[in-house]
């Protein structure tokens, strides 16, 4: 293990919370009007598919006792 012995000046990361830059960064760029129709087309597609799984599935979630007939096993008739 090596050990400096001279001391490290570490006043810059002191510093560094009072530093304020001159130099504004840029505005963001605009979305333009093709990446504005690519999303919102995205976003109805996501909520479509949400929508039409739920009417797809929904039927299968029901528990309907008409149409599905009494079973029973051959056992339980005692013949």
């Amino acid at each position: 293990m090596f050990r400096r012995r001279e001391p490290v000046p570490f006043a810059f990361v002191a510093e560094a919370d009072r530093f304020r830059s001159n130099v504004t960064p840029p505005p963001p760029e605009r979305a333009s009007l093709g990446e504005l129709a690519g999303r919102t087309l995205l976003g109805l597609t996501i909520v479509a598919a949400l929508v039409g799984s739920l009417v797809v599935g929904t039927p299968a979630l029901e528990l309907d006792q008409a149409s599905t007939p009494a079973q029973q096993s051959q056992a339980s008739d005692g013949r």
